[in-house]
């Protein structure tokens, strides 16, 4: 009697079971296809953006407002400032004795470095100290006597032309007018400043590579030509601060803000350059690329002046003897 009633129930709960166990099943199916779906749509999206975004160009940064002229000078003039405290120092970085010297030296520096005409010079010199000297010299061994700074063979024919008219046109003088300088060959007006500003004392804007780079890099002009940027320059600021002004943005341009990567991340005067990002912006790596004193490197002159924090630069290797 007992196992009669059992079976009917045994047989009813097993059905009950399965159902209970199936519904949630089908159920929890139901919902995950539309989930599945949409994070798929989702994922899509995201994926369409990104290839989009990746095929569109970088946007640029916003551009600056244009400075009236009055904030251009003074900004400029606080830049020249603040060079001022950061190379007190700042010099001509040629060797010289005289306004012959620094003439010869100066035309020597075209497409070279000033430590290299310094490694020359003192040979160049002890043969022929005088305008005289030098006109009377073979080219060949001129040539032989300024071949490391390249280019030797214009630079000779420049050089003998020069001293002949030293010799024959001043009285074996260099003259102290830019008139004058400009005339003689191999001369132009940068070689003229460079010469007035450092061996006359009369006030000049030398425009090199460094000068005319970083003139437009803090917006003080837009030109390319040398004497069109010393014209832009010379508006900015009083005729006596010409000669050192160009000086301290010379050593800027060689010592931090260089030609492919400025370390702009270790520029002193970033807040008030409007190029500021062209280069390297991290602090511990654009200190690293930092030259001469500043980054624990020998300057470029062989005799610096006394108040020069750096090393002197490293005298020329004597050629070597030949077997």
């Amino acid at each position: 009697m007992n196992d009669t009633p059992e079976k009917p129930t045994a047989a009813k709960k097993a059905p009950a079971k399965r159902t209970t166990t199936e519904a949630p099943a089908k159920k929890t199916a139901a919902k995950k296809a539309p989930t599945t779906k949409a994070a798929t749509k989702a994922v899509a999206k995201k994926t369409t953006a990104k290839a989009a975004a990746a095929k569109a160009p970088a946007k640029k940064a916003p551009a600056r407002k244009p400075e009236s002229r009055t904030a251009v000078v003074r900004r400029a003039r606080r830049i020249n400032r603040e060079l001022a405290e950061l190379y007190p120092y700042a010099h001509p970085e040629l060797d010289f004795t005289n306004s012959f010297e620094l003439l010869v030296a100066t035309v020597l520096s075209a497409q070279t470095t000033d430590m290299r005409v310094n490694q020359t010079t003192p040979r160049l010199f002890a043969v022929a100290p005088t305008p005289e000297d030098m006109a009377a010299l073979p080219p060949e061994k001129l040539e032989e006597l300024i071949r490391p700074t390249g280019f030797f063979r214009a630079k000779t024919k420049s050089l003998l032309g020069l001293s002949a008219a030293l010799r024959d046109r001043f009285g074996g003088e260099v003259p102290g007018r830019l008139e004058d300088l400009v005339t003689l060959p191999g001369v132009g007006r940068k070689t003229a400043n460079v010469v007035l500003g450092n061996a006359f004392g009369v006030p000049g804007i030398t425009v090199d590579t460094h000068f005319g780079r970083l003139a437009r890099r803090f917006g003080w002009t837009t030109q390319e030509d040398a004497d069109k940027v010393e014209a832009d320059v010379a508006a900015i600021f009083p005729k006596s601060e010409w000669t050192m002004l160009s000086h301290r943005v010379v050593f800027h341009g060689r010592r931090v803000c260089h030609s492919r990567k400025p370390a702009c991340g270790a520029c002193p005067i970033a807040p008030l350059c409007p190029s500021y990002g062209e280069g390297e912006t991290d602090p511990e790596k654009a200190r690293k690329l930092l030259k001469y004193e500043l980054g624990g490197q020998p300057g470029q002159r062989l005799k610096p002046p006394a108040d020069y924090p750096g090393q002197p630069a490293p005298p020329m290797a004597p050629p070597a003897a030949a077997s």
